[in-house]
């Protein structure tokens, strides 16, 4: 499958595999169900900026690579796919390099379990993109710059056959990544609610992977799960259908590159090069090219204010 073929979130993601039919567990394996080419957008006509990669911090115009850590289980914004399976693409992916076009660097992505991302910007990694809801305890430990707006959606098993509900969910199973806004905000505040009332807490499944989190709501383990808006309809047509939205999503909220705290120099370039590709139309171009326009910004920003 083309990256290309893949339409917007409203309308369906069209994929190659179906994740209940290979009985995967591990990452590797359900990534290899899917199998787009690495054709995206070009980032070979993106011209460097001599203005922006003049402001590149001088250790970094030094080394000359931008590393980008990433939890590559994330599709369409960031996986493994190619002719090899093993090469990371995305629309996160895409983005970064198009960043380091400007900025005169190459761009290495290095895969990383999504919990050990933010603790390693700055000794392990220049900036991170890698579906990051920004929040208030987020940015505590990282810088951020916005990049897109994406809300929150649950997902269940076609026809809801264990007949979820959000206004019930005390008691349920939910699987739901480790580390993602939606295990650490959005459960958390329901489970709270649930043992305030007297009522028996939800029973969380945190999965590392969330192609391991889809399976288990495929197969049946648990009744439902939240994630992205974007990935929630990435899953749905993943497995053909075998699972559907369960409600509209909700909570937009900002999503933002990660750069270690201390590099606010870093940070401050990163946002003007998005400003750039925002301004003469690539960011728009390879937002559309994975069929995710729909959740674009009209400005990057630096450490945006959120309620969250």
């Amino acid at each position: 499958m083309a990256a290309k073929s893949i339409i917007s979130r409203s309308t369906g993601l069209l994929v190659v595999g179906v994740l209940a039919l290979t009985g995967c567990t591990t990452a590797s394996q359900q990534n290899a169900a899917v199998s787009p080419s690495s054709a995206s957008f070009d980032v070979t006509t993106i011209q460097k900026d001599a203005t922006l990669a003049a402001a590149v911090p001088q250790a970094l115009r030094d080394k000359g690579t931008l590393v980008m850590g990433a939890d590559t289980t994330y599709a369409p914004a960031e996986y493994l796919g190619g002719t090899d399976g093993q090469t990371p693409i995305g629309y996160d992916v895409d983005l970064v390099k198009a960043i380091g076009a400007l900025l005169g660097l190459k761009v290495e992505v290095q895969s990383a379990a999504f919990t050990s991302i933010l603790p390693s910007l700055g000794p392990k990694y220049d900036l991170s993109a890698s579906s990051f809801f920004i929040t208030n305890q987020r940015k505590q430990a990282a810088n951020f710059v916005s990049y897109l707006d994406a809300g929150t959606q649950w997902a269940v098993q076609k026809g809801n056959p264990k007949k979820f509900s959000l206004d019930d969910i005390c008691g349920r199973s939910v699987a739901v990544q480790t580390g993602s806004f939606q295990e650490t905000k959005d459960l958390v505040d329901r489970n709270n609610k649930c043992v305030a009332a007297g009522k028996p807490a939800i029973k969380i499944v945190s999965l590392q992977n969330q192609t391991d989190v889809s399976t288990r709501l495929v197969n049946g383990s648990v009744d439902a799960m939240p994630a992205g808006s974007i990935t929630i309809a990435y899953a749905i047509t993943q497995t053909k259908g075998q699972l559907e939205a369960l409600g509209p999503a909700y909570d937009a909220s900002p999503v933002g590159i990660a750069v270690a705290k201390s590099d606010l120099p870093l940070t401050d370039v990163v946002a003007k090069a998005m400003n750039k590709l925002i301004e003469n139309g690539d960011y728009k171009k390879i937002l559309d090219e994975w069929g995710v326009g729909n959740i674009a910004v009209t400005k990057a920003e630096v450490n945006p204010d959120v309620a969250k």
